[in-house]
């Protein structure tokens, strides 16, 4: 049997090519190596305020952008979080095996809560514990991930070892999935800091549905520094930012890249980046614009997605009920 795969989006901000290069993309490849499983976390969106309008809009919109990239929902479940009631419940079940201190050891928790103060929601600080539920429920082998979220696989691991050392076996123990090459993509306007799609700067990110002008106009401006030589030098964040890019989409070697641009100068890169670039997404945008015109389409898969995930769910569901002594 294949190994599972568990892998969620949270659809706030935009999807940008950092995503796309760093995460989705793998995910469209692993599709025949692997049983996998697409969850657009919606209840996650809302440990932070959403305007409901908006959070809907994005998530038929990450929904088709999954679609549009190569997501299969013939070879793989692409489903609502909050239409399988499960996740919430195993969450609750969670929290009651899950110490206090295990949570506040999570980075991520203590970096937005130093910004959000005493307005930080129970649910943000929670948030682990949903994470957990959305992995454990599927009996999943392996969670793609960035280093950032390494971290919340761990802790659904831990959470499982707890439960099965009390209970007996009962959930698999996830391993994290991080891709060696592209995996974090920087911002563009400050390479030293993560792409991230919810940061407001024009000049922050690629999105995956930005035009060939826009996105040649972003590379232009991108951040580089004050020399010429265009290498793979981690000491200047800014051309090396760059170079991971073209290096991930065309998957050519360093020293190949390297040679290619010897003696030209950033303007010359960068426009070819930028060329590079708008290839790379433009049969993605074509697919997109296909999904959306046809009313209805998204919600469908999403629908059908959901009835095949549910009974998966239900059933791990209903066995740790069983175990604690429940219903």
């Amino acid at each position: 049997m294949k190994k599972r795969v568990f892998s969620g989006i949270k659809p706030t901000g935009d999807v940008h090519i950092g995503r796309y290069l760093g995460a989705i993309r793998h995910w469209v490849s692993m599709q025949d190596d692997y049983d996998n499983i697409f969850c657009i976390v919606d209840m996650h969106a809302i440990t932070v305020p959403q305007d409901p309008r908006v959070l809907n809009a994005k998530i038929r919109e990450f929904a088709g952008l999954l679609l549009a990239a190569g997501i299969d929902p013939e070879r793989s479940i692409v489903f609502m979080q909050s239409h399988v009631s499960a996740h919430a419940e195993l969450a609750w079940i969670l929290n009651c095996f899950i110490p206090m201190g295990w949570m506040y050891r999570m980075t991520q928790f203590k970096e937005k809560a130093e910004k959000e103060k005493e307005q930080v929601s129970v649910g943000l600080f929670d948030y682990p514990s949903l994470m957990a539920a959305d992995i454990l429920l599927y009996k999943t082998d392996a969670v793609p991930v960035g280093e950032d979220q390494k971290q919340h696989v761990e802790l659904a691991r831990d959470a499982a070892q707890r439960f099965n050392n009390i209970y007996g076996e009962t959930f698999v123990l996830p391993e994290p999935l991080i891709p060696d090459v592209g995996a974090r993509i920087m911002g563009l306007d400050d390479p030293t800091k993560k792409m991230s799609g919810s940061e407001m700067g024009a000049g922050h990110s690629i999105n995956l549905l930005d035009s060939p002008d826009m996105i040649r106009s972003k590379i232009m401006k991108a951040t580089t520094d004050s020399r010429r030589d265009i290498l793979f030098d981690e000491s200047r964040p800014g051309i090396f930012n760059l170079l991971t890019i073209y290096e991930t989409i065309t998957g050519e070697e360093r020293k190949d890249i390297e040679a290619k641009f010897e003696g030209k100068g950033y303007s010359d890169f960068k426009e070819a980046l930028a060329e590079t670039v708008t290839e790379c997404l433009r049969p993605l945008q074509e697919r997109y614009r296909e999904l959306t015109a046809e009313p209805g389409r998204i919600d469908s898969i999403l629908k059908e997605g959901a009835a095949k995930a549910r009974p998966i769910a239900e059933k791990m569901l209903a066995e740790v009920k069983k175990k604690v002594g429940l219903g």
